[in-house]
């Protein structure tokens, strides 16, 4: 009896422990499973669209120097004018990271200079992408324009004169007076503002003001600024120097690589300032060019 007893113990005492051991098994597995999903949920980010760079010096032609620089067929010795032609190539340690060239030409009317620059961004974080690292590159540049606000922006108060724009770009100031002199402070003055500090869109700029776009600077339409339908995001800049010398950049971004537009134009006569419309319009036409030649 006693024996008999015992057997049915034993069954269940060992049924008890395969149990406890399929239960343990188990609970490693899903351990195991969840380690495994963990190791591949994060996928490192896409590379750019760009893997080389062209070369700047080669990149913008004959027909575009000739417009952008009069004086260039102005030179009378053939080996000095296909000189001018060639550029002068800026130094880089990398071509398929940076390219960048200089021309320079001398007319009766003016001296001119283009600056060109190709930079291919390269995101160093696996979960950074490469054109998200541009992005971040760009909009450095573009805060550093420090560009007015835009025009079309729409202000709260403005009929009793004591409220300021609802939105500004980052770097901007409130157009009321406060800021620093240097900030721009209405939607027509330029990115550095005029000396006088006007904040009255039709405040008269003085001509030797640094950054005045144009002899009428009511006109937003050549004031510093975003550009659509170039590249996946541009801007403008428009700089008058006390000297009457303008500089005209051009920025742009197309996936991982960022393109840069530097025409200055220093008139040869006293008193007299480049026009802003004509740069711009030149300037514009080359960033174009170059967006459709990265392809």
């Amino acid at each position: 009896m006693l024996r008999k007893a015992y057997v049915p113990g034993a069954a269940v005492l060992l049924a008890a422990l395969l149990a406890a051991c399929s239960s343990g098994s188990g609970g490693g597995g899903a351990a195991e499973d969840s380690k495994a999903g963990d190791s591949t949920a994060s996928a490192a980010a896409e590379p750019g669209k760009y893997r080389t760079l062209a070369d700047a010096c080669g990149a913008v032609s004959r027909a575009s120097l000739d417009s952008l620089l009069p004086g260039i067929r102005q030179i009378a010795d053939q080996e000095q004018r296909d000189n001018a032609y060639q550029g002068d190539a800026a130094l880089t340690y990398n071509n398929d990271r940076r390219s960048g060239c200089r021309w320079k030409a001398e007319s009766t009317t003016a001296t001119d200079h283009l600056f060109v620059d190709f930079e291919r961004v390269v995101s160093y974080d696996g979960s950074v992408s490469d054109d998200d690292r541009a992005h971040e590159v760009y909009d450095t540049k573009q805060q550093a324009a420090n560009l007015p606000a835009s025009p079309s922006a729409p202000a709260s108060g403005s009929a009793s004169g004591s409220g300021s724009p609802s939105a500004t770009p980052s770097g901007g100031a409130s157009p009321h007076a406060g800021g620093p002199p240097s900030a721009s402070t209405s939607p027509s003055s330029s990115a550095s503002g005029s000396p006088s500090g006007s904040g009255s869109p039709s405040g008269s700029g003085s001509p030797s003001g640094s950054g005045s776009p144009s002899s009428d600077a009511s006109d937003a339409d050549l004031q510093p600024r975003t550009l659509d339908g170039l590249g996946d995001e541009a801007f403008l800049d428009d700089q008058l120097s006390t000297s009457q010398q303008r500089t005209v950049t051009v920025v742009f971004r197309t996936s991982n690589v960022i393109v840069t537009i530097e025409y200055d134009e220093q008139p040869a006569a006293a008193g007299t300032a480049p026009s802003s419309e004509d740069m711009q319009d030149k300037a514009q036409k080359l960033a174009h060019r170059l967006a459709g030649s990265l392809g």
